[in-house]
């Protein structure tokens, strides 16, 4: 069911569940990606596609609005200034990310009332921990790290901010306040998401329990909560359900399953099929589960079956 043309995401969101993308990175990698592809040559360097290959980005965000999904993320997962200096373009984040996030926004007015998330993923250090050198590094540098990548989804016409694949709870509390910080200086607010990363026994990294993450943020002005990537929806179950009772709508993004290692690489093996009814549980029964879409492993696939558990009335 097409959405209405103009309608804000938040009210949206309330009046009918709303479908997330899939995976970016595994589509990117069956385009066969060389070096000479990627911005300076520098290999691995997904997020520079929207420079030197902006119609495959905009392909992959295309195949996902075409099987289905009301949002498709910015290819941005790993666009915060400390990610970006290490391809040497920390100096550029703001436009960097307003420039990601116009492009999505291109293909999403192709479809009629579709929505341009801004992804923001983990600075890869961990401020809550003792270790020597991912734990030393200053809180108003993380904060500013993020407030600079939200300034420029946000001057870029996203509809909401996604915190996502976080680790370090200390860490997701930097990136609200640097998403409050960016939208008082773009002079635009949009709806905040925030995402944690659970093992299959429902802790975080540093083993911050899915009950401590969601009450230290819950009040930080949020939107949403949620649960992405790490494992797969059965794994998510306790969690979902927990949170299912909470106040704040949820997102839910699972893996493909649990990864198993072949050849050095993570493999997912869940399939369309049995990722939507999984899913199709939580939809059924928690009302609070507001948003889906599908994590690591994932693909239009995978999304054309959720489409159908959305549109399918529940018996």
């Amino acid at each position: 069911m097409p959405l209405p043309a103009g309608e804000p995401f938040l009210e949206a969101a309330k009046k009918r569940r709303l479908l997330f993308d899939g995976a970016m990175g595994t589509e990117i990698q069956k385009l066969s990606p060389e070096p000479k592809d990627f911005p300076d040559g520098k290999d691995g360097f997904n997020d520079g596609l929207i420079l030197t290959r902006p119609e495959w980005i905009k392909k992959i965000h295309r195949s996902y609005l075409e099987a289905g999904a009301d949002c498709i993320e910015t290819n941005t997962f790993g666009s915060n200034r400390f990610k970006l200096d290490e391809y040497g373009y920390g100096g550029q984040t703001v436009e960097f990310n307003k420039k990601a996030a116009q492009l999505a926004r291109e293909v999403a007015d192709e479809f009629e009332g579709r929505y341009v998330i801004g992804s923001m993923g983990p600075t890869g250090f961990l401020p809550s921990s003792n270790d020597q050198d991912l734990g030393q590094k200053p809180l108003d540098e993380i904060r500013e790290a993020f407030a600079l990548q939200a300034e420029g989804l946000i001057l870029g016409g996203v509809d909401a901010l996604l915190i996502e694949t976080s680790q370090d709870i200390l860490e997701v509390k930097l990136a609200i306040e640097a998403s409050h910080q960016a939208m008082k200086k773009a002079g635009k607010k949009v709806p905040i998401i925030a995402n944690v990363t659970l093992d299959q026994y429902g802790k975080m990294l540093l083993g911050t329990s899915v009950q401590a993450a969601y009450t230290t943020v819950s009040d930080m002005g949020i939107d949403f909560f949620g649960l992405n990537c790490s494992t797969g929806p059965v794994e998510m179950e306790p969690s979902v359900k927990w949170l299912a009772e909470q106040d704040l709508p949820i997102l839910v993004m699972p893996n493909a399953g649990m990864p198993h290692n072949e050849g050095g690489k993570a493999v997912y093996k869940m399939g369309p099929e049995e990722v939507a009814h999984r899913m199709a549980d939580f939809v059924k029964s928690y009302e609070n589960v507001r948003l889906i879409g599908g994590c690591c492993g994932t693909n239009p696939k995978h999304i054309a079956e959720l489409r159908h558990v959305l549109d399918t009335p529940s018996e």
